[in-house]
């Protein structure tokens, strides 16, 4: 058996699976549990032996029962070359960064990996007498003490910088050892720049380093200072990992370089690191007995906080008392309301898809008379504010869902325009500026609630929709409304769904919810302050990580939907996570975040 290589003998990156053999927490990382050593055997490709990796390679690694898109390229600590009968031995060093890294920390003996690899380029080899120095930072530690340990008995230096504490120095036989930590830990207390200058630089031939890239950018610029060579191993987001998709690409001074196939080792010389011309606003973080405060008002109705329960998603509130304690929410939208009682769709109604679900419901509901009798007193007897979503299929039949509601105690009506217009052919309301304005305006004439109405993200104009309605007398928006589907079932050849098209939610919208509330607050920003009404701020939201991003862009409050299906918790995970997230940040009201992203956009 031998390696798969080109014509010129190089190793070729192959598509294989491995079984993991090990997989332990890394020694001396702190905090424990943030840094994973991950031993696994990858099985030989065919009759050809899998490859071995060189110093400063990686793989894009994956696990077999992932519930994520893309492999996570990981730099390999070190190597075992397999055989015809001995299984090529590889050993990786993980840093907990987020969902794809969790994942493989989670991996136990026995798991299946799926690995492309070997990728990228590899260490250059020092030259016979050359004395060289390695310095790894953070994870940037495992590819440089995999090149260190692979020089066998050739003299090096080796700097390691950490946070706190220090990991994946077992391999490596430095002449010299020297660690930094920030805290003080281990070793000397600072950054690199404490251990390494331009003077220590002179010292040496050929510098080699990994790390993050502010210490890159310090030890390209004390090598530059000291005329010496570096040969520094960079970082990337990357999709394919072999050089197809160009979405890893690096700056340089030779143009753009792909990191996973150019790099991830470059000539120091070659290298941009011109710092962002935006960055982060530094805040001190909120005392231990400091919390923040997250309430919203929505036309002078407060809410406690910006969560609200989506309609069509959460019933009316009872329906998951006993799962969690639902007056943690700041609000509560009801199910969409008409007039009259509707029984709904027939026919299949769900099709999940992945990340994911087209529903086909058709509003069914018990009509607004009976919600304001039975459904609506136990909705006001919980803690979060009651908004009742009024849906129609007529422009009479808004206009007398609102005279209704106007009767009641309800603090808050959400006006959904997605609803088919029987009298236009059956076209959506919220699909055109004029008929969205008509129905807003009648609504308007019927109650003096205040009104957020609610956008379908499937107007050809929905910034022109948006400055309709609000024109025509909505207090505020949200968005967005579900998108347009469908499905085929296979075996028949016949759609799914009695209706063809369905609403498609879930956690695959988000990007596109998120673009569309963006464009709607940028829009909205371009009017005197006084003429710009609140946006809320849903479609695809599963995290707290998710609602910060959609109050960056500068939604009031956010709505969860079908993300509590999948986890009920999901609510009250946001709201604890955005509390600490707002805490570590600094930020004493959502006013202090709201719609920085709106700020720091440049025309483009």
């Amino acid at each position: 058996m031998s390696e798969i290589t080109d014509c010129k003998g190089n190793v070729l990156p192959v598509y294989t699976s491995g079984i993991v053999s090990y997989s332990y927490e890394a020694k001396g990382a702190v905090p424990a549990g943030s840094v994973w050593q991950l031993k696994l055997a990858a099985k030989n490709v065919g009759s050809k032996i899998a490859p071995t990796p060189l110093p400063g390679q990686f793989y894009m690694l994956k696990a077999k029962k992932s519930g994520l898109l893309l492999g996570r390229p990981i730099s390999v600590y070190s190597a075992a070359e397999g055989s015809a009968t001995e299984p090529l031995r590889l050993e990786f060093l993980i840093l907990r960064k987020g969902k794809g890294t969790e994942e493989l920390m989670s991996l136990r003996a026995g798991d299946e990996v799926e690995l492309i690899g070997p990728v990228g380029n590899c260490f250059p080899e020092p030259q016979k007498g050359q004395k060289i120095a390695i310095i790894g930072g953070g994870i940037g530690v495992a590819p440089v003490a995999g090149f260190a340990s692979a020089l066998g008995n050739r003299a090096y230096d080796f700097y390691a910088a950490f946070k706190s504490g220090s990991y994946g120095l077992d391999h490596i036989k430095p002449s010299k050892l020297v660690i930094t930590t920030d805290d003080g830990s281990v070793g000397i207390k600072g950054m690199i720049s404490a251990a390494f200058t331009a003077s220590d630089a002179k010292k040496y031939d050929a510098v080699y380093a990994c790390g993050p890239t502010p210490m890159l950018a310090y030890v390209q610029k004390v090598c530059a200072e000291a005329g010496v060579q570096s040969w520094l191993s960079m970082e990337r987001h990357m999709a394919c990992g072999v050089g197809a998709c160009l979405g890893c690409t690096i700056k340089t001074s030779e143009g753009n370089k792909r990191c996973c196939k150019d790099g991830p080792v470059f000539d120091g010389k070659i290298l941009d690191f011109t710092p962002p011309a935006i960055k982060a606003e530094k805040r001190e973080p909120l005392k231990k007995d400091e919390n923040p405060d997250l309430s919203v008002i929505i036309k002078g109705v407060k809410l406690e906080n910006p969560v609200i329960a989506a309609s069509g998603t959460f019933g009316y509130g009872s329906e998951y008392e006993s799962v969690f304690n639902v007056n943690e929410l700041g609000g509560i939208c009801s199910k969409g309301l008409t007039l009259e009682v509707k029984p709904g769709n027939t026919g299949t109604r769900l099709v999940e898809t992945p990340s994911g679900l087209i529903n086909s419901i058709g509003l069914e509901n018990p009509g607004i008379e009976h919600f304001i009798a039975h459904e609506l007193p136990s909705m006001q007897a919980l803690k979060p504010v009651t908004i009742a979503n009024l849906s129609g299929s007529s422009l009479d039949g808004y206009v007398k869902g609102a005279e209704l509601l106007d009767k009641t105690e309800v603090p808050l009506i959400e006006l959904n325009i997605s609803c088919p217009n029987v009298k236009a052919g059956g076209m959506a309301f919220g699909m055109d500026c004029t008929a969205a304005a008509t129905v807003v305006s009648a609504v308007r004439a019927a109650t003096k609630k205040p009104l957020i109405v609610k956008l379908s993200p499937n107007a050809p104009d929905l910034i022109g929709v948006a400055m309709a309605v609000k024109e025509a007398g909505a207090d505020a928006l949200s968005l967005v409304n579900t998108f347009q589907a469908t499905a085929i079932d296979i075996e028949t050849g016949r759609p799914v769904f009695d209706n063809i098209r369905a609403g498609f939610s879930g956690p695959a919208v988000k990007p596109i919810a998120l673009r569309m509330v963006f464009d709607v607050v940028q829009a909205m920003n371009k009017l005197p302050e006084q003429e710009r009404i609140p946006v809320i701020g849903l479609g695809g939201i599963s995290c707290w990580q998710d609602a910060v991003e959609f109050i960056m862009a500068g939604a009031h409050a956010i709505q969860v939907g079908t993300a509590t299906f999948a986890n009920p918790y999901t609510m009250i995970d946001i709201i604890e996570g955005l509390t600490a997230f707002m805490k570590r940040k600094g930020f004493k009201r959502l006013e202090d975040f709201r719609g920085c992203a709106q700020n720091n956009t440049v025309n483009r």
